[in-house]
């Protein structure tokens, strides 16, 4: 109980510098109370090597309900793609929760129909092209048109439960480059995928294969309102 309560006197006194739609709090014995300090300390002569803070933080948050859950088997690792951010930007993030770093940090493309440069439009229909927020499970790997490529199981109901369905997967691309965003100002779009460069490809889908959490960020009331993550996160913080 001291390590959360520390916890959560440390983030209510985190300035943060963009505001998000929502606020959560960690509650977590699973991490030292002095995680953030880490995360922090780590990122010191990079402050950008880090997700915005509100994101880390419901991230976290989302990860440890559903470790609660025992809905991971692959705990430690968390990947976060941010979506309010564009495509020539990097905005996907492999999290190492054991040591406090950043493992890797790289672009990631978003589905056709869900925009060009920014992903505005998301749905959880087959066949609609487009991206799907939320908490996913990492799955199994296979060997596909785009090589070895990463299932994912979408763990909210609604808003991305469809993903096996729909063939959701991580897989390398050659669209995902920093030469296709000299070309065309934004990267290639997949069909729905979060595709990463074909170069690091492998090595991120072996470092967070098998059970680990994966969330993607859309900065949409029809996502955040309706999440029954965010919900639970909400009302537990409220708690």
């Amino acid at each position: 109980m001291m390590i959360k309560k520390l916890l959560i006197i440390f983030l209510l006194i985190i300035p943060f510098s963009v505001a998000r739609p929502f606020t959560v709090i960690i509650e977590n014995d699973n991490f030292p109370e002095s995680l953030f300090d880490k995360f922090v300390a780590n990122s010191s002569d990079d402050p950008q090597i880090l997700p915005d803070l509100h994101l880390l933080k419901t991230a976290l948050a989302g990860y440890d309900l559903i470790q609660d859950q025992q809905t991971l088997s692959r705990p430690g690792v968390i990947t976060i793609i941010d979506y309010s951010l564009p495509s020539n930007k990097e905005r996907l993030w492999v999290i190492d929760l054991v040591n406090a770093k950043v493992i890797y940090r790289t672009l990631v493309s978003h589905g056709r129909n869900s925009g060009e440069l920014m992903a505005e439009k998301f749905s959880n229909k087959p066949g609609s092209y487009a991206s799907s927020p939320g908490f996913y499970a990492t799955g199994e790997t296979y060997k596909g048109k785009h090589g070895l490529s990463l299932k994912l199981d979408g763990l909210e109901k609604g808003i991305n439960d469809n993903a096996r369905e729909r063939a959701i997967v991580v897989h390398g691309a050659d669209y995902v480059s920093p030469d296709f965003i000299t070309q065309n100002g934004r990267l290639g779009r997949s069909l729905g995928c979060p595709a990463v460069p074909e170069e690091l490809s492998k090595e991120i889908i072996e470092t967070i294969k098998g059970g680990s959490c994966f969330f993607i960020y859309a900065p949409k009331a029809s996502y955040t309102a309706n999440s029954p993550i965010i919900s639970r996160i909400n009302y537990e913080s409220k708690g």
